[in-house]
């Protein structure tokens, strides 16, 4: 029996998933990788360190699943997004570290393309809002402020690319990418479906330096991954991690929605195959590229949800751990008026307010640990809440229900409260490693080893219906909009 292999490089770490024709899950692992800071808020990983971790995972999932390296008949690669890497195509190496989604260092660049007036053309062209988080922006950086990028892009030898770009480019030596990953770049014309001369010429690139965008279901190279298989193992897959979730979780037909939960929040909704018209507080991205055909979402992206748990523990110390959250947060019967804001380097969809800072407020002396805590909690479901409304404005079909993934979704509370607060009900899927389903799955599809009904068989939801009434929905949100209203004005 033949078995696929799916490398997910998200944020925090790498994933090696191995899965069977079933689309069950038999091996994994998980390796973390450096998180690179300073007080500047810049955030940094080393490419060289993602791309040994991809082969050590790799390895350590088929020995964990029990199954022999020539048994993995495909693999696929579901990736972190926005992640901006650079490299000489010549030397294979990075010439500056990848600069993280979540890294804002190119504000200034474009603050200078919106005094221009270029902010209505980049959104026309991407479906995208002009910022510092896409990649475009922190390639334009890293040619502007490193000196070997810019000798480089001289000498036709730099090469620009996203997380998936560069594993690809160190796994089979072919410089591509799919439609997914290059429509949250601010490069790909959302019409054309191609790299859009102008916009690569306002960040100061040149074509040159960018991946060829293929389907996401191409056979983008073959990979021994490091000598670990006895031949190349072809590569049928690439995805960026908030698709491939959403391919995973069969939202294959329009006004299909899920909700990704990890370090930050990926809400997205399948429109079709055409370009909405409006996209009110949230974006227009591809969802992916299959059978030479693309479909359109719309999403919206939040910066801080999980990394606000984590933070808790991590910073504050107020829990010991993440998992504790919900159980802290249950104690007490409300929020007891606290709400947090989560803006440490801004607020994302629908506000889109790079400059605002994180608060807590409401506080009173009989604020406890528990409040704060649930306030933590509370806020990953309003800032969930406020995007799926912006999609609503954006839709003439309103969401019903919406799929949900990742670890977040093992606590209950947060679940309980995120049905209530949306009033829909919330389906939460039997496997937490989505991204890395969605790329095993569309690489067996791909290649033609598995349908489409064998693939998809293995996933359950449990259903999580709404239970708080209108009146109380309203009275919390009513807090929450005052909350942020005291960083932005909306």
């Amino acid at each position: 029996m033949g078995y696929i292999l799916s490398i997910d490089q998200s944020t925090s770490g790498t994933k090696g998933l191995i899965w069977n024709r079933q689309g069950a899950l038999v091996g994994r692992c998980d390796i973390p990788h450096r998180q690179i800071t300073n007080d500047k808020g810049w955030v940094e990983h080393d490419p060289e360190e993602i791309y040994r971790n991809a082969l050590t995972a790799a390895e350590a999932a088929i020995k964990e699943a029990g199954v022999k390296p020539e048994n993995i008949e495909v693999a696929g690669i579901s990736n972190q997004r926005e992640t901006a890497i650079c490299w000489d195509k010549f030397t294979g190496l990075p010439v500056y570290k990848a600069i993280v989604w979540q890294c804002g260092r190119a504000a200034s660049i474009t603050e200078e393309m919106a005094a221009q007036g270029l902010g209505d053309l980049v959104k026309t062209k991407t479906g995208l809002n002009l910022s510092p988080f896409f990649s475009a922006a922190k390639f334009s950086w890293i040619v502007k402020n490193v000196p070997a990028a810019a000798e480089a892009v001289k000498n036709g030898s730099l090469c620009c690319g996203t997380v998936d770009a560069w594993l690809i480019y160190k796994l089979t030596g072919e410089l591509k990418t799919d439609y997914s990953n290059a429509s949250r770049t601010e490069l790909l014309n959302l019409d054309t479906l191609t790299w859009d001369e102008d916009l690569i010429s306002v960040f100061g690139l040149k074509e040159a330096c960018l991946p060829e965008i293929c389907d996401s279901d191409s056979l983008f190279g073959y990979s021994d991954f490091g000598g670990l298989f006895p031949k190349g193992v072809p590569i049928h897959s690439v995805m960026g991690d908030s698709h491939a979730a959403l391919f995973a979780n069969n939202c294959t037909k329009q006004h299909m929605a899920k909700t990704t939960y990890g370090t930050g929040s990926s809400i997205m909704v399948n429109v079709g195959a055409q370009r909405p018209e409006r996209a009110e507080g949230v974006v227009t991205s591809l969802a992916w590229g299959r059978n030479g055909e693309v479909v359109y979402v719309l999403e919206g992206n939040i910066n801080y949800t999980g990394a606000v748990i984590k933070w808790l523990a991590d910073n504050i110390g107020i829990i010991a751990e993440s998992s504790e959250a919900g159980d802290v947060a249950s104690s007490v019967t409300s929020n007891g008026g606290v709400y947090l804001v989560p803006a440490f380097s801004g607020l994302g969809a629908p506000y889109f307010s790079n400059n605002s800072r994180a608060i807590i407020c409401g506080m009173s002396k009989a604020t406890t640990r528990s409040h704060i805590v649930r306030a933590a909690e509370e806020c990953v479901a309003y800032q969930i809440h406020d995007v799926v409304k912006a999609m609503n404005r954006s839709s003439d079909c309103p969401l019903s229900s919406i799929k949900a993934d990742g670890g977040p979704t093992r606590d209950r509370f947060l679940m309980q409260f995120q049905a209530d607060i949306l009033g829909i009900p919330v389906e939460i899927s039997s496997l937490e490693a989505l991204s890395g389903a969605g790329a095993a799955y569309c690489a067996a599809l791909g290649a033609g080893i598995a349908s489409e009904k064998e693939i998809f068989s293995s996933i359950r939801y449990r259903i999580i219906e709404p239970q708080m009434d209108s009146a109380q929905r309203e009275k919390l949100l009513a807090g929450w909009n005052d909350a942020v209203r005291m960083i932005i004005k909306i």
